[in-house]
């Protein structure tokens, strides 16, 4: 095995170790796979953002948010925000009455939603820079030359892959949510989620 290829898997698992935890944004792919709208669309997004995050962060853009910390900040707050809103919709979905369970009420069903929504949880995560432009970027930016742009391409692989694999992967237990309440308390876990790492941003800005 060759020096660079070597690097390009030990970047492709660092990545996936990072990318595959439990967050918000796995939640919505996770949510969005299992009812089938706009899963292209949304698998796509989360894996472009992360391209440009990470070939940010290896080609030398860390120093921004380091240079910059107001950045985070406002990444934290809002990001908080927008999670507290989601798991309300999420948590006011599992309450729901069953009779008013539905597919089209739970997910983006219009690719402006679908779009703005990934969007927000994608660019308003400040875990996200600190991942993939701050850890990535650091040991990736180490690398010279065709050794850079190995990890780098082995950083990407690994969200391309990920996500496409979770989002169209979901389909596989799309049966057992034709159960309304499957969908209560996939709603309630998710809400759980949203509202873990609001807390949790809220605590990392103010404590």
């Amino acid at each position: 095995m060759t020096q660079t290829l070597t690097i390009f898997v030990q970047a492709f698992f660092l990545a996936a170790g990072l990318i595959m935890a439990i967050g918000a944004q796995n939640a919505h792919v996770l949510r969005q796979g299992i009812a089938g709208h706009y899963v292209g669309l949304t698998v796509a997004l989360c894996a472009f953002f992360d391209t440009v995050l990470m070939t940010a962060g290896v080609y030398g853009f860390g120093w921004l948010l380091q240079t910059v910390p107001q950045l985070e900040s406002i990444a934290r707050l809002g990001g908080a925000a927008f999670l507290l809103w989601y798991g309300l919709r999420c948590a006011r979905s599992a309450c729901a009455p069953l009779a008013g369970v539905s597919v089209q009420a739970r997910v983006a069903t219009n690719w402006i939603v679908a779009v703005t929504t990934v969007t927000a949880f994608t660019l308003l995560n400040p875990h996200v820079y600190l991942d993939t432009v701050v850890l990535i970027g650091s040991i990736g930016g180490a690398y010279q030359g065709a050794e850079r742009m190995a990890f780098a391409a082995g950083s990407v692989t690994a969200s391309w892959v990920w996500f496409a694999c979770l989002g169209y992967g979901a389909r596989l237990i799309r049966p057992w949510f034709e159960n309304p309440r499957a969908w209560q308390v996939l709603d309630g876990i998710i809400a759980a989620v949203m509202f873990t790492i609001a807390a949790a941003l809220l605590w990392e800005q103010f404590v």
